[in-house]
């Protein structure tokens, strides 16, 4: 059976590499010109996708990655001195198996692991899917048994296709910068307000680092290819918070790479609509930066493509198995997305500081004794730890 991916981020060389492995003709098609690999983020791989990290034979290269942030310097406004937390003991205490990662590294390795049996296609989209002819702005159009739109938050799949759904914001908003390198190997510091914070990382393998803001408030009115609107939005919302934030402020004028986005939840009632599906941020992104969304966007993959692989190509089949098994972790991530915006962001003085001496706590409790305490939560801080990660016996496919 031939499959066509849309999207070559980070769900989209997952599903790509699963499908091959159980005997599909796989094409990925990538609106970039290239592999994306200027900015980005760290984000977060948790138990369940370093499993499947594993099961694919990437997870050495993955953890070699890692950003190896280890410190955080946590700046409370209009406080002097600041709160220093051991961040392995918070990560320790968040999974049993976790690393922080630069997305675009992330990208690089699932994609890597695939393009020697996957046909890619940069620089091109799709126009038009009807029923299984599909058209593309640049190429001819070609026949594909199934669809899967894995391209993220803005998908084209999903609008070319789904008529209803709904995206909620969740009251932030995320901006990321690239800035010179510094010396901030290993630290994370921060600036914590009312409703606002600013940070700055880097990493050893890094030729640069990030900056990122999230701060909260209303929808914006902005549009999202608008860069000078988005960088006079991020400005307005930060100026003046403390002189080093002024700072990264300024490194708006000269950075090579700049994000910008309300973080928003996506909600459908269905991911798939007759040969077409949705994984990842595409069908049910929890909240960029706030709902685990790599993770889930990993277990989506590696489910859908183990869900087609047992059903044996049955489209219809695969994708109701599929929503099934992630319609109660999706939940989960949404709720989870709506309670960490608060957390990370205190409307309060209170709240910042309930935030900071909440995180030094946990940094100068023993590991054990913080490990143990957040294993009682569930639904909390170890809920991305609890996903399940099915097996999917490769003779199912043959």
């Amino acid at each position: 059976m031939k499959v066509l991916i849309s999207g070559a981020s980070i769900s989209g060389p997952v599903l790509a590499y699963w499908l091959n492995r159980y005997g599909f003709e796989v094409t990925v098609v990538e609106r970039a010109p290239r592999l994306r690999k200027t900015g980005g983020h760290a984000v977060d791989l948790f138990r369940p996708a370093m499993d499947i990290s594993e099961r694919m034979g990437v997870l050495p290269r993955v953890m070699a990655m890692g950003t190896e942030t280890t410190m955080l310097t946590a700046f409370r406004e209009g406080v002097s001195a600041p709160t220093r937390v051991d961040l392995t003991k918070i990560f320790r205490a968040t999974s049993d198996r976790h690393v922080e990662i630069m997305r675009d590294d992330l990208s690089e390795i699932y994609f890597d692991a695939t393009i020697e049996d996957v046909e890619y296609i940069f620089g091109d989209s799709i126009t038009k899917i009807e029923d299984d002819l599909v058209s593309f702005e640049q190429s001819p159009p070609r026949r594909f048994d199934i669809v899967v739109g894995a391209d993220g938050l803005h998908s084209n799949v999903r609008n070319l296709v789904f008529e209803k759904y709904e995206k909620v914001f969740v009251g932030a908003h995320l901006a990321v910068l690239t800035a010179p390198k510094g010396e901030l190997n290993g630290e994370f510091v921060t600036h914590i307000g009312p409703g606002r914070m600013a940070g700055r990382y880097g990493a050893k393998h890094l030729a640069e680092e990030r900056i990122i803001f999230l701060f909260r408030g209303e929808e914006l009115d902005y549009d999202h290819r608008d860069v000078p609107r988005q960088k006079d939005l991020l400005r307005a919302a930060f100026v003046g918070m403390h002189p080093q934030v002024d700072a990264w402020l300024g490194e708006l004028t000269s950075t090579p790479a700049f994000y910008f986005d309300s973080i928003m939840q996506l909600r459908m009632d269905s991911w798939s609509r007759g040969r077409v599906t949705l994984v990842g941020d595409a069908g049910y992104c929890p909240g960029p930066a706030v709902g685990g969304s790599t993770s889930l966007a990993v277990l989506g993959a590696y489910v859908l493509a183990g869900e087609l692989a047992a059903a044996r190509g049955d489209h219809e089949l695969a994708f109701e198995a599929y929503e099934r098994e992630m319609a109660d972790i999706v939940h989960k991530s949404r709720a989870f997305a709506l309670g960490t915006a608060k957390t990370l962001i205190p409307a309060t003085r209170t709240g910042v500081w309930a935030l900071t001496q909440g995180a030094r706590l946990i940094s100068a409790l023993p590991a054990g004794v913080s490990r143990t305490l957040a294993k009682l939560n569930s639904k909390g801080i170890r809920m991305h730890d609890t996903m399940p990660v099915k097996d999917y016996p490769l003779a199912l496919s043959r």
